[in-house]
C-alpha cells in the first residue's frame, strides 16, 4: 500500500479557539503529513449531519469523503454520524462518549478486575429540581470517610474534580454541582499531588510521563504540576493496555495513580493532549497513531 493514497479527516471543535487545541490539530497534521496521508482539518461546525427519509448523509462537503477519520473532540453525534455513512473513526465514538464521562468509564471497567479508587454515584436530580433532602450524601460521607474527592464527570485538565475536607462543605459542593452529573471517590492519600499518564496505541505502551505537584492534590499540568519521563512497571502498562482494550480506545491517555499495593485507575482520555507528553519525553505519539491506522488499512487490502 503506498501511504500518500491515504486521505484522512482531523475534525477539530469549531468553537474552542485556545491556541492549545490549535497547536495541537496542527500538530496531528504535520504528523499524517509525515506519514505521507493527506490531512484536512475540519471543524465540527462546517458539518451537518442529516438523516432524510432514513437515510443519513452529510451537509457542509464537496461530496467527497475521506478514507478515515482522526476524531479530536468531542461532537459524539457527529462522530456516530460518519461512522453511519461507514467512515472507520478513531477513537469510536462509542469509545469517546465513554471516556468523556468519568461515570461511564468507571461503570464500563467494573467487574473486569481493574484496580480503583473506591467509586459512589449520587442519586440522579432533574435540571432546576434542587436535592433538599442530603441525607444520602451525609451517608456517602460516612462510608468514604474525609477528605473525600468529588469530581464532575464531565472536565478536562483536573478543573472539575474537588478534595473535600469536611461535611459541611461537602453539603456545599453538592448544592453547587445542582444537575450535572459526577462522582464521588475516596482520596488515595499515596498518591496526593503525583500520579502517571500512560499513552496507549493498540495494545503497546508509546510514552509515559510522571506528573507531581507541591503544591495542589492534583498532578495536572494546568494545575501547575511538573512531568518528566516515566518508565511504567509491568503492572502498569498491562492496567493501561487493559483499560484502553476494554473501553475500546484505539488510542488512549491512561491516568493511573499510585495505590499502596500497585497501579489505581483515575481515568481514561480518548482524545489525550499529545504536545505535553512529546515535549517531555521527545515522542511523538501521532506518529504511532497513523502507524497504527496505516496497519490497519494494509490488512484490509487497501490500495
Amino acid at each position: 500500500m503506498k501511504s500518500s493514497s491515504l486521505h484522512c479527516w482531523i475534525v477539530v471543535n469549531g468553537y474552542l479557539q485556545h491556541e492549545k487545541f490549535s497547536s495541537l490539530a496542527l500538530f496531528i497534521q504535520e504528523s499524517a503529513e509525515r506519514k505521507g496521508i493527506s490531512a484536512t482539518l475540519v471543524r465540527n461546525s462546517d458539518l451537518v449531519p442529516v438523516i432524510e427519509k432514513g437515510i443519513p448523509y452529510l451537509k457542509g462537503t464537496d461530496g467527497k469523503l475521506p478514507d478515515f477519520v482522526l476524531f479530536m473532540d468531542k461532537d459524539i453525534h457527529l462522530a456516530r454520524h460518519l461512522e453511519l455513512l461507514g467512515l472507520p473513526v478513531y477513537n469510536s465514538s462509542s469509545a469517546i462518549d465513554i471516556c468523556d464521562s468519568k461515570a461511564k468509564t468507571h461503570q464500563a471497567l467494573a467487574g473486569h478486575g481493574i484496580p480503583m479508587p473506591k467509586t459512589l454515584f449520587p442519586p440522579f436530580t432533574y435540571e432546576g429540581i434542587e436535592r433538599k433532602n442530603l441525607d444520602a450524601f451525609k451517608k456517602i460521607g460516612n462510608e468514604l470517610g474525609y477528605p473525600l474527592v468529588v469530581k464532575e464527570a464531565y472536565g478536562s485538565f483536573g478543573e472539575q474534580v474537588y478534595l473535600i475536607p469536611t461535611e459541611d462543605e461537602f453539603m456545599e459542593t453538592v448544592k453547587k454541582l445542582g444537575h450535572r452529573p459526577f462522582i464521588m471517590q475516596e482520596f488515595i492519600e499515596h498518591s496526593k499531588g503525583r500520579d502517571i499518564r500512560v499513552n496507549v496505541v493498540g495494545n503497546q505502551v508509546i510514552a509515559s510521563m510522571q506528573r507531581k505537584s507541591e503544591h495542589d492534590f492534583r498532578a495536572n499540568m494546568t494545575a501547575g504540576g511538573t512531568a518528566f519521563p516515566y518508565t511504567p512497571t509491568k503492572a502498569e502498562s498491562d492496567l493501561a493496555i487493559r483499560c484502553a482494550t476494554l473501553l475500546g480506545a484505539d488510542f488512549a491517555g491512561v491516568d493511573l495513580l499510585f495505590g499502596e499495593d500497585g497501579p489505581l485507575l483515575c481515568e481514561v482520555n480518548s482524545n489525550s493532549h499529545l504536545l505535553n507528553i512529546c515535549e517531555c519525553t521527545g515522542i511523538n505519539i501521532a506518529d504511532s497513531m497513523f502507524d497504527y491506522v496505516m496497519d490497519a488499512f494494509e490488512r484490509k487490502g487497501f490500495q
